[in-house]
């Protein structure tokens, strides 16, 4: 079964970095960004975005455990104050030796019941359209599309 931990210090340093990489190469992949600008932009947003780590207001970010084994991380952003008490998951990663076993419906069950006990009412998330895996569990497991961008190279 799996179950959340708050991140420690050392867990945070030692995934912020490659979750900043992973993020920016996201970015160029969508189209979004051109690669020479990809790291400094995703180290901007991060910056901005957790500007005190670990101790940043509103944000959360737990270890999924299965036992006592570290299986992969969330990062939930949540405003008390949201008129429809949502939170946002900005990152949700499942370590790969763990996909495809049923972790992700049992760690997005346990987040679930995290953010209830946070007065979140509704999550809400962004997915890269090429994700498909990702784009898959979300939907089995309750998500659905509210919002889709377009793009064309010409």
């Amino acid at each position: 079964m799996v179950t959340l931990q708050p991140m420690s210090q050392t867990d945070y340093d030692s995934l912020i970095e490659a979750t900043i990489k992973r993020y920016a190469e996201e970015k160029v992949l969508a189209g979004t960004w051109a690669k020479e600008e990809a790291l400094e932009n995703a180290e901007d947003q991060f910056d901005r975005l957790l500007s005190e780590g670990i101790h940043t207001e509103h944000h959360e970010l737990w270890k999924f455990l299965n036992g006592d084994e570290a299986i992969g991380w969330v990062w939930l952003c949540y405003d008390p104050n949201h008129p429809q008490k949502e939170g946002f998951i900005y990152n949700f990663i499942l370590f790969e030796a763990y996909r495809g076993k049923g972790f992700g419906k049992q760690a997005i069950a346990a987040l679930e019941e995290q953010a209830k006990l946070l007065g979140v009412q509704k999550l809400s998330l962004h997915v890269f359209a090429h994700n498909q895996i990702a784009r898959s569990l979300y939907e089995k497991t309750g998500f659905a599309e509210t919002s889709i961008y377009m793009s064309k190279p010409i």
